[in-house]
């Protein structure tokens, strides 16, 4: 597979690449809940700041479906000093989720038999993930962190760390996610895995030594992915029925979507976005714990929520549900925007304020 080409198979990050400021963490060998085990598990993290002595001055942030573990790339202006996560005062790590393609083991690395994982790799949910960052925190000597703060499948996971794990976190922050998938996320969600599973390339998952992966269904997945983060509104008032204007005889919408497709297939992998959706799609708190009532009620330590008004992917009603069930629930606060559920990416200063709230509720904590 020559370098060039690599983006046609996959945009995952391989071992030829430049790391970058990832730095790798060997965890060993993680139960899932299927019970299965994923073997010789590797971590890929970032960290900001330095930790103290104590251990005790760490943030969690929790990345998004196709996030990953550089905060500055997808979260701009939120990391730095004097910022809402403050490198002068914190320690901030991002992991790379496990089933992840930048670093972390996923479908994309390579398995302990020296093969790519591929069609083998194991289902996993959101639990999974926290138990591996679970290991990581132990690994680095984190006692316990300020605040686990995450939007979408990072809000997530932010909840099973309330949940699971409330003396290891002072506090949480989850930005337009929810206690439990719904059937019409999962419903969308479903298409998108279809339209990656369907492209003659996709192979049954094995593709990776090939010339060309399900790079055409990854990007349909992706378009229809993007009208669910954007609003109906925005794109009527931003694109309408105007065409492109080249001779491609397309709709300004449509390259805008193809280009969004383009651009994810040059960083990401098509079974690391089946298999991230479908832990998201697994996604339910109260998961053999008596439902989501019981589950959230047993919450102790503070949870700021955060809502988009336009948000049709999470829409605020699950962020008001989150509230309405966990006793510790401190605020709600609805950001209004007019970009959906991708409004935690682009209304970063309105969403910067109520992460600096979670901070000071985290540090009064720590006191």
């Amino acid at each position: 597979m020559e370098s060039g080409c690599e983006f046609l198979v996959t945009g995952a990050w391989l071992e030829s690449h430049d790391p970058g400021e990832r730095r790798f963490l060997k965890i060993g060998d993680l139960e899932l809940e299927s019970g299965e085990k994923l073997l010789d598990t590797t971590i890929a993290y970032q960290t900001w700041g330095t930790l103290n002595e104590a251990g005790d001055n760490a943030i969690l942030v929790n990345h998004a479906l196709t996030g990953w573990s550089d905060v500055p790339g997808w979260w701009p202006s939120m990391l730095g000093p004097g910022l809402p996560l403050d490198t002068d005062k914190y320690f901030i790590i991002c992991p790379n989720v496990i089933g992840g393609c930048q670093g972390s083991t996923g479908p994309s690395s390579i398995a302990p038999d020296g093969k790519r994982w591929g069609s083998r790799f194991p289902t996993v949910t959101i639990r999974d993930m926290v138990a591996a960052e679970l290991r990581v925190t132990d690994l680095l000597k984190i006692s316990h962190y300020v605040l686990a703060v995450g939007p979408s499948l990072g809000g997530m996971r932010s909840l099973e760390w309330a949940i699971q794990h409330p003396d290891r976190v002072n506090a949480i922050c989850t930005i337009g996610s929810s206690a439990v998938a719904t059937g019409d996320q999962i419903g969308a969600a479903s298409i998108q895995i279809r339209a990656i599973k369907a492209d003659p390339y996709y192979n049954g998952g094995d593709y990776y030594e090939q010339e060309r992966g399900p790079i055409e269904g990854m990007g349909i997945a992706r378009r229809i992915a993007h009208l669910t983060y954007r609003t109906e509104t925005e794109m009527d008032v931003r694109f309408g029925r105007e065409l492109q204007g080249d001779d491609t005889g397309r709709y300004a919408v449509e390259s805008y979507l193809d280009h969004q497709a383009n651009k994810l297939a040059k960083r990401f992998d098509a079974n690391t976005y089946i298999a991230l959706t479908e832990a998201m799609n697994s996604h339910d708190v109260g998961r053999e714990r008596g439902g989501v009532a019981a589950a959230l009620s047993t919450i102790t330590i503070p949870v700021v929520v955060v809502s988009i008004d336009t948000d049709r992917l999470f829409p605020p009603r699950l962020q008001e549900e989150i509230v309405e069930l966990t006793p510790t629930a401190v605020e709600l606060t609805r950001i209004y925007s007019p970009f959906g559920h991708d409004g935690f990416l682009i209304d970063v200063e309105a969403v910067g304020e109520v992460v600096r709230r979670a901070v000071e509720l985290g540090i009064s904590r720590n006191s």
